[in-house]
């Protein structure tokens, strides 16, 4: 029997807001929730990992376990590439910058040596359901290398109908023939990072980027046949204006991305020293940063992207849309995916492997990361392995960020604190409660890393170690 949903007094209220008083209680909830919290792409998030009970022997248990239980459901795969030519000074990702192309090769070895071992660790022919090349920067390597990797990867596996890959691209250096190559290898979706348009932001990011590259390779994925495009979009960036955020999501319009992630800028220079190559003056203020994030979700609306969750929109056509609508969207270290399944494997140095009962990281160097492939061992270097309380509660963050509705028996596992926290939302406007629950509206979507952080039990001390980027 579930705990009755208790209605807030406010929620009766049918008293309207003028346009002035509306923007104001908005920034007044900005201002209160703009905090460090997750982007909850798994639970518990890394910091929170309890590393002491975890080792590789016993992640390999998990694994077999959960292979056995769901591996005829499919599996993804999470392909990390950390190499680039320069380096972006925004970026939080691992890479590893360097010119000298005669690294592509021992790499891609390593990559295919990895997944024999894993093979071996199932000891059949695993059902693949997705491949993601991540990075760094994917398109570092020649398309004949990506040619390489893929059918090394899907010759030891079996392709599960429907089955979706898709890779990330950098528009200064993706060419036709990656795009081709890769389609040919069955790739359908790609991801474009822009970041932003205006020349002043793209030099002090390390990034300079024209028009013209990110129109070509959109252009070229549509004539070869790619069904997503996605554009990486960031706001807080130093020296961002609206204006300058204005002639991006005009781009936007004019191409017509069908996928848009507008991330959050997380300024940590203690933990990525290229972000010291500006200051915190030449960031917008907190303000000015909220205006941002504003002026693009409300362009991007307008064009008619509709909102999935956390920083991510996609045009009503695209599958990640119709899943968000039909409820079948799913969320894991990717983000946010049209594929749900209980095992993602990571490849590659830093990747990290998510086997339902257990997660695994692997070693962060490339160094590190060859030297436990050389040994024919998994390079593996910390991980997490859940307990049953835990896997629950994974299960209800995932549901309320994928499907935006916290449900009565959802409800019924809060306590008191909680309860009170979730209606002080609802009497906010952050949430619209009836019988079958709490649904998430529209202004509560931008907090939606905040309603999921309730059935969090780790979060107060994870905002007090600055583990996160801010919510807005």
């Amino acid at each position: 029997m579930t705990t009755p949903i208790r209605l807030p007094l406010e929620c009766s209220s049918k008293t309207k807001k003028s346009p002035q008083q509306m923007q104001k209680n908005e920034d007044l909830l900005v201002a209160k929730y703009d905090k460090p919290v997750p982007r909850y792409t798994s639970f518990p998030t890394v910091p929170d990992w309890n590393t002491d009970q975890f080792n590789r022997d016993s992640y390999i248990g998990d694994l077999q376990l959960a292979y056995a239980e769901y591996g005829e459901d499919g599996m993804s795969l999470y392909i990390h590439l950390p190499y680039c030519e320069s380096l972006c000074t925004y970026c939080g990702c691992n890479t590893r910058i360097s010119v000298n192309h005669a690294v592509e090769s021992p790499y891609i070895k390593g990559l295919l040596t990895e997944w024999r071992l894993y093979r071996d660790v199932l000891g059949t022919k695993p059902r693949l359901k997705e491949i993601h090349l991540g990075g760094g920067t994917p398109t570092f390597f020649s398309p004949k290398h990506l040619r390489a990797l893929i059918i090394g990867i899907v010759e030891e596996a079996e392709l599960v109908p429907g089955y979706e890959f898709s890779f990330e691209g950098h528009p200064n250096n993706t060419t036709y023939e990656h795009l081709k190559t890769l389609y040919d290898c069955g790739f359908s979706r790609v991801s474009f990072g822009i970041q932003d348009l205006d020349e002043k932001v793209q030099k002090a990011i390390n990034r300079i980027q024209p028009i013209e590259n990110v129109r070509n390779v959109t252009e070229w994925a549509r004539e070869i046949g790619y069904k997503s495009v996605n554009f990486d979009l960031i706001y807080g960036l130093p020296f961002q204006t609206q204006e300058g955020t204005e002639k991006t999501m005009n781009l936007v319009e004019q191409l017509g991305p069908d996928r848009i992630a507008f991330y959050s800028y997380a300024h940590v220079p203690w933990k990525r020293p290229g972000q010291r190559a500006y200051s915190e003056k030449d960031l917008p203020s907190a303000e000015e940063k909220r205006k941002l994030n504003k002026l693009g979700t409300e362009r991007l609306q307008e064009i008619g992207y509709r909102s999935i969750g956390m920083d991510h929109f996609a045009l009503p056509t695209d599958d990640l849309a119709l899943a968000a609508e039909n409820g079948s969207l799913h969320r894991n270290f990717m983000g946010y995916t049209t594929n749900p399944g209980k095992i993602l494997l990571g490849l590659g140095v830093s990747s990290i492997s998510d086997v339902h009962y257990a997660y695994a990281q692997n070693a962060k160097t490339v160094e590190a990361y060859f030297e436990s492939i050389k040994k024919f061992q998994l390079a593996i270097f910390k991980g997490h392995r859940l307990s049953a309380e835990e896997i629950k509660i994974r299960e209800r963050i995932l549901k309320v960020a994928c499907q935006k509705v916290i449900s009565p028996d959802l409800y019924a596992s809060l306590v008191e604190e909680e309860i009170l926290a979730l209606e002080e939302m609802s009497s906010e406007g952050l949430l619209k409660v009836d019988k079958g629950g709490f649904h998430i509206t529209a202004l509560g979507a931008q907090f939606l890393r905040n309603i999921c952080a309730l059935f969090d039990p780790y979060q107060a001390q994870a905002r007090e170690k600055k583990a996160f980027s801010q919510a807005v």
